[in-house]
């Protein structure tokens, strides 16, 4: 062997043995296996041995020792199994279209499918649906899901926008199993419910909870609902709120929460009071639309300024803003200033009460109205008619010099309506702009479906709020609106009467 070589082998066996002595060292110093240094095919190949494992055979209670719990648990899977089968689970299909403007200005239209997914609940034998006006609202088609996995089409019967309600019928002429609806006025804080649903599209889905609170509002449209603590989700829309004998005692129609673009459930969730629904319900079979009261008023709430402008000092009430020429409220004298005290004998304590009270009213029926007028007491009579189409405001003529608040209004001319419970529940707050007066101040400036945030920087929260504080900034000012316009920012200016 040459010497060379040998020096080589030498020196190699040197490495070798110093790095296994520095791993070593280092293994033990760590507190580590010195076995691991050598090499896996030099080891024991022999399998470790079985550990010692023994399980318990028996629970840790009795049936016995918790008799109560155990019967109620069994009461809660026998609600779910009668109660499930009638829930459906609705997905949709439509088209959308956006208007686009290129480089030059020229525009042009784009449409695109959308698609969406919601619940429902069967209440009757023949197929009828209930469900939210917003799970179905512009789709071209309606696919319902059974309990069982069988799926059928579905026909529009009628919807509610208001109450965000609409019915669906099943294109089948079989025989289905509905659910009751119940009496919502029975209804107490504090009592047990089952929400059913299909959140998030991964098919029946029921939650627990208790009524958290009764006459909960989110606008002046979506009045006296239920809150809820039931888990309810994106999904949930149109399912039932059931009592313990699986009675709809609520539609879900909303969730509280703070991420608007990632909606989850916070421990608040809200339902339209069954008996709402059986109303609206029964319109929708008789007429196929709901049947509702109008006045033509306009109406705000009496905080301290507004008390302390009219001069009317009791807290109960709600001050008239305006009346629609030609409607009932205008035909029974209603003025601007005027404070309605009680409507048919029944004291009025808020305006979304009184809004209730006259949208319930029967169509034809002659209502009694106690008013304040610069204190004194008069009482009114009104014919109530069918709310239709929302309320125009008439053009002010040349003689129309004073300025109250229901001609500056007209001189304005814009119509809003509160926002909607989904539209709320996206994270939204507002009025939107539903109409402009032709040869009105807002004309040019403000457009059908641009949403008004706030008004010299006041957030604006619901109509009242918004028609009161434009009275009172344009009869003396111009008036900045905030304003949202297909998702971009605006600030605007109208210009004072």
């Amino acid at each position: 062997m040459l010497p060379a070589f040998k020096r080589f082998l030498v020196l190699l066996f040197v490495f070798a043995l110093f790095f296994l002595l520095v791993m070593a060292t280092r293994t033990w110093r760590s507190g580590g296996d010195l076995t691991s240094l050598i090499p896996s095919f030099l080891r024991n190949t022999e399998t470790n041995r079985p550990e010692a494992f023994t399980p318990s055979n028996e629970p840790a209670l009795n049936l016995s020792d918790v008799e109560i719990i155990s019967r109620l648990n069994e009461e809660y899977a026998r609600l779910t199994r009668a109660v499930v089968p009638s829930v459906v689970s609705i997905d949709t299909v439509g088209v959308r279209t956006e208007r686009l403007m290129d480089f030059f200005g020229r525009s042009s239209v784009r449409s695109y499918p959308t698609q969406g997914q919601g619940s429902g609940v069967i209440v009757s034998k023949e197929g009828h649906i209930i469900t939210n006006h917003h799970v179905i609202a512009g789709q071209n088609k309606i696919r319902i899901t059974l309990h069982g996995g069988k799926t059928y089409g579905a026909t529009m019967i009628g919807e509610d926008p208001l109450l965000d309600i609409a019915v669906i019928k099943i294109d089948s002429n079989e025989t289905f199993a509905p659910l009751k609806l119940g009496d919502s006025s029975q209804v107490e804080v504090g009592q047990l419910v089952f929400a059913v649903g299909n959140p998030f599209g991964l098919g029946e889905t029921v939650t627990q909870g208790i009524i958290s609170a009764k006459e909960r509002s989110l606008s002046d449209n979506q009045r006296d609902l239920f809150q809820t603590d039931a888990a309810i989700n994106p999904g949930n829309s149109g399912g039932p709120l059931v009592n313990l004998t699986g009675e709809i005692i609520g539609i879900n129609v909303a969730i509280y929460s703070p991420d608007r673009n990632n909606p989850g459930f916070q421990g608040v969730g809200f339902s339209i009071p069954s008996n709402e629904v059986r109303e609206a319900l029964e319109q929708i079979i008789r007429r196929g639309r709901p049947i509702r009261g109008y006045l033509g008023v306009q109406m705000r709430d009496l905080d301290p300024a507004v008390r302390l402008e009219l001069g009317y000092m009791d807290g109960k009430g709600s001050a008239v803003l305006g009346t629609t020429l030609g409607a009932p409220a205008h035909k029974a004298g209603l003025r601007a200033g005027d404070v309605i005290v009680s409507y048919n004998g029944e004291i009025i304590k808020d305006t979304a009460q009184l809004i209730s009270l006259v949208q319930r009213s029967g169509i034809g029926k002659q209502v009694k109205i106690s008013i304040w007028r610069k204190g004194e007491l008069i009482e009114l009579k009104a014919t109530i008619s069918e709310a239709t189409s929302p309320p125009v405001y008439s053009p002010i003529t040349p003689e129309e010099k004073t300025k109250d608040n229901l001609l500056i209004l007209r001189n304005i001319g814009v119509e809003v309506r509160d926002l909607t419970a989904p539209e709320r529940a996206l994270g939204y707050t507002g009025v939107l702009v539903t109409s402009l007066l032709p040869g009105g101040k807002a004309a040019g400036i403000l457009q059908p479906g641009d949403l008004i945030i706030s008004l010299n920087n006041f957030r604006i929260s619901n109509t009242n709020e918004f028609y009161l504080h434009l009275a009172a900034s344009a009869a003396v000012q111009a008036t900045s609106l905030s304003v949202l316009r297909s998702g971009s920012p605006l600030r605007l200016s109208l210009p004072a009467p």
